[in-house]
């Protein structure tokens, strides 16, 4: 699950309409300037759709199949799905990546955010660590197949899908005429066009204060026909003997990642590079982060430090960026 970012859209010259609804374990709303009530419907049911092929936690799933096929068969999957694991996997075998679309066995051992939480046993996170190898992952772009090579492993595609989901929920809008509007599944958010489109007003989102009750925001920044997504040791964790266990798991260590980041932040044109990108920049840290990062020049971070430091890899003016908060401050 990512960060919810703040969303500012009152204005009494252009009243907004806002759908809600609760899929993919997070809570769902559509944003536009103008009524779409049938629109937004047939939105959640494309998102029920792919929810339905790519969550690893129900009991039937495009996803699951796969991870019950390890170490047997191949499953052929639909292309854009295909495609989606192929940039996964691509990010996954980066060397020092923390993103890995192979963690399930990790992920289903911690249960972090889930019944049932806790710190496993040493054994039992080596053994998870063990199946949880992206390059025993084999995709075949000529039958569109998916073979996990090893039995026990299991695909998580946690760090990717719900920003999939969001670029396809922002195609759907697109080809109904909506040309102003924010689509927002449990933080992962695209937004298309103007606040007010007869001012050229923008939208404006906020960064949140990590770890704060409510949605308190450290600061702003103005956006239009972008993708926005946060990663963050404070959205799910559960401390234990006094230390904090966060969700964002090394997969080479089999633990939370040890970092002085509190969250990144980042700006893509597409919510499926900004889901990725969060979690490998976070991994990363800042200097690593922002050298890897001047190879895209189109995506755009921001990272905030436990020690309440922010640190943009673009000038702040050029992201529109203002901090409201005065214990929080520019490096």
């Amino acid at each position: 699950m990512k960060n919810v970012p703040a969303i500012s859209v009152s204005s009494p010259m252009s009243p907004m309409y806002t759908y809600r609804t609760r899929l993919l374990g997070t809570h769902i709303s559509l944003t536009l300037t103008v009524p779409g009530h049938a629109i937004a419907q047939r939105a959640f049911e494309l998102i029920r759709h792919l929810e339905s092929l790519l969550t690893v936690n129900g009991d039937r799933s495009l996803l699951l199949e796969i991870n019950a096929a390890a170490g047997r068969h191949a499953v052929q999957v639909p292309q854009d799905i295909f495609l989606m694991l192929e940039k996964a996997h691509v990010a996954s075998l980066i060397p020092g990546s923390c993103f890995n679309l192979a963690i399930g066995p990790l992920v289903k051992c911690w249960r972090i955010g889930f019944q049932g939480q806790q710190v496993p046993a040493e054994e039992t996170i080596q053994t998870a660590l063990n199946l949880s190898r992206p390059q025993n992952v084999q995709l075949d772009k000529a039958s569109h197949s998916v073979f996990l090579s090893q039995r026990g492993m299991q695909l998580d595609a946690g760090a990717i899908a719900k920003g999939f989901i969001a670029d396809n929920v922002s195609a759907l809008l697109a080809a109904e005429g909506i040309q102003h509007s924010i689509v927002n599944l449990g933080g992962n958010l695209v937004v298309s066009g103007m606040r007010h489109p007869a001012t050229c007003t923008p939208w404006t989102l906020g960064v949140q204060v990590p770890f704060a009750l409510s949605d308190e925001v450290l600061g702003e920044f103005e956006i239009t026909d972008q993708s926005v997504v946060t990663s963050g040791i404070y959205e799910r964790y559960f401390t234990h003997q006094g230390r904090l266990y966060h969700h964002l798991l090394d997969p080479a260590t089999g633990y939370p990642l040890r970092s002085t980041l509190a969250s990144v932040t980042v700006i893509a044109p597409s919510s499926m590079d900004a889901d990725l990108f969060s979690t490998l920049l976070f991994g990363m840290g800042i200097e690593d982060g922002l050298t890897f990062l001047q190879r895209y020049p189109t995506i755009k971070a921001i990272f905030v430090t436990r020690d309440r430091h922010v640190v943009c890899s673009a000038a702040p003016e050029t992201l529109g960026l203002k901090l409201l908060k005065p214990d929080y401050t520019l490096a």
